[in-house]
């Protein structure tokens, strides 16, 4: 059911009144002004559905300026679970209590069902000139879908025009192990497993407790990342969640189903087996895991950098930045090319919206608008120019000082100054994309990323012949531009029973899986070709034709062919 922005319209006082109930402003001149103006201190309430650990209230500097600006203190509140905000938005969406704002994630279909969230089209169009400009020729993919055309989120995961200048994911290897090994060679699961096996035999403890080979992060949903997707990057496929969609049909069906994925999970089970994995991946805690890579005996690690980063800051700062990881793009064989980089256009999905419990949208929107424009792009990715990044010869550059601290003492930096805080808040340009100035709009350039490496990062590179990570993974060039974008991203339908054979056949894969890793080697069959017979016998086969409509739907909604 589609909420429009400007019910509920009476007279200003009355309006104001429902509004503190149920929802926001009016279609009268009163309330599509808004109940205040220009940059009057107004408190919003925000929901995040990811952890945002350094977040302090916007007492931060970028906070503290952003305020000013925009007369807008967030008031927020953000999942601390892990869990993507799943119990929190279904306690919203039964309760019919919503904040302001709300960054539901994948969660938004159950926001949108329960009628919370306002069609911002009319918002875009008549308040937000720069949100205009951002997504330009993009708006149809802001469309919640084709039945529904209204836009319910401003998508804040994907940069518009994004052009990804380093690799922060793939195979991890500690910097001093490679550098005692002589800078091996890294492409395939073999070289990846002889590196950790003769480093081990070499140094069985490290600070006097044994050393850990390798780890994953098995918590929760974080099993995805460090456990399952590696199955698909390692033989050959894109990143599209739990599918792997034919790129001429548009048929999907879940990736595990790919014979040369068993073939991965039986190497985690080699893993295991051969006592290279570590025993607790998949009974640990995210905490634990990450306080096991910041005591710097963990070898090796298969995640992206965000998963983390906490654990790497925290050796950096220690003076530990050897312990610190170079990437890789490993595959199961040198026939297989890792598509980490490979083009999804701009790949619309995840963001932030507006509920029908807003106090005033049109601020709302307003404040959104200012954090797209050109202004607030450089506030909230550089900082405040003289306390964080200077102008010389008409170039924003960031103080050695600060990009020492930026660097080595992360965490603390980014609590303070505000950087890197408010990014996902509003649409933004990707990294690569220049303002008027002929400077880029984010601090993650070539020349900036290089320069913020660590010595024993460069010293890495250099073995390798490299100036970024990225140099060493397959380009976006040698692959065709997904015109479905990412597909994990797309929103499903609550009235069909989809939502609830995915919950189901996500069960069995987060039970099988681990099962058949841990298990002795000749099991291991036996175990994994029964999880896919219990897939099927869940109900599989009739998800996957449902989703393969819904990649179908996308591209045609994508193409601007979709009945208006």
């Amino acid at each position: 059911m589609k909420k429009h922005w400007s019910r509920f319209a009476l007279i200003p006082l009355l309006a104001v009144s429902l509004a503190a109930l149920a929802g926001c402003g009016g279609s009268d001149k009163a309330a599509k002004e808004g109940s205040s103006s220009g940059t009057d201190p107004i408190t919003f309430s925000f929901f995040g559905a990811d952890t945002s650990p350094q977040w302090n209230g916007m007492k931060d500097e970028i906070g503290k300026e952003i305020t000013k600006k925009t007369g807008v203190t967030l008031n927020a509140e953000f999942d601390v679970s892990g869990g993507g905000g799943d119990d929190r938005i279904a306690l919203m969406a039964a309760s019919g209590e919503y904040p302001d704002l709300v960054s539901p994630k994948a969660n938004i279909n159950k926001l949108v069902d329960a009628g919370a969230m306002i069609d911002l089209t009319d918002l875009i169009n008549d308040h937000a000139p720069n949100l205009k400009k951002l997504y330009g020729p993009y708006m149809d993919r802001l469309k919640y879908s084709n039945k529904d055309q209204a836009i319910y989120v401003i998508p804040t995961y994907a940069g518009v025009g994004q052009e990804s200048f380093d690799a922060t994911g793939g195979f991890e290897i500690q910097h001093k192990v490679l550098k005692e090994l002589g800078y091996p060679k890294v492409r395939t699961l073999q070289d990846f497993e002889n590196v950790l096996k003769t480093y081990t035999a070499k140094h069985p403890t490290i600070n006097g407790k044994k050393t850990i080979p390798l780890t994953l992060d098995a918590d929760d949903w974080r099993i995805m990342i460090t456990v399952t997707n590696p199955a698909f990057q390692t033989t050959g496929a894109p990143d599209d969640g739990e599918y792997f969609i034919d790129p001429k049909t548009f048929e999907a069906k879940l990736h595990y189903k790919r014979p040369e994925e068993k073939e991965y999970f039986r190497w985690l089970n080699h893993m295991y087996n051969e006592g290279l994995l570590d025993k607790d991946s998949f009974v640990q805690k995210s905490d634990q895991y990450k306080s096991k890579i910041a005591s710097g005996r963990v070898l090796g690690l298969i995640d992206q950098e965000w998963g983390y980063q906490d654990a790497e800051n925290a050796l950096k700062a220690s003076g530990k930045s050897d312990a610190s990881y170079a990437h890789f793009p490993v595959t199961l064989s040198e026939e297989y090319k890792d598509r980490s980089f490979q083009d999804t256009g701009f790949a619309s999905g995840y963001g932030v919206g507006i509920t029908e419990s807003c106090k005033d949208p049109v601020r709302a929107i307003k404040f959104l608008d200012y954090l797209a424009s050109d202004e607030g792009q450089v506030l909230v990715n550089w900082g405040i120019e003289g306390k964080h990044y200077e102008i010389k010869d008409g170039k924003r550059v960031i103080p050695a000082d600060v990009l020492d601290q930026k660097t080595n003492n992360t965490t603390s930096f980014n609590k303070s100054t505000g950087i890197d805080l408010y990014t996902l808040m509003s649409g933004h340009y990707g990294d690569g994309v220049k303002d008027s100035t002929g400077n880029y709009y984010t601090a993650k350039f070539p020349e900036q990323i290089i320069a913020a490496y660590s010595k024993p990062e460069k010293e890495s590179l250099k073995a390798y012949g490299v100036k970024t990570w990225k140099e060493l993974f397959p380009g976006k060039e040698e692959f065709d531009v997904k015109p479905w974008g990412a597909a994990y991203n797309i929103t499903t339908d609550n009235e069909s029973n989809y939502n609830v054979t995915f919950k189901k056949t996500t069960d069995i894969i987060r039970k099988r899986i681990p099962e058949a890793i841990l298990a002795p080697a000749s099991n291991f069959d036996t175990i994994y070709d029964n999880m896919i017979k219990e897939l099927d016998a869940a109900g599989a086969v009739q998800m996957e034709q449902q989703y393969t409509q819904l990649v179908k739907d996308r591209v045609e909604l994508w193409s601007g062919k979709a009945s208006k």
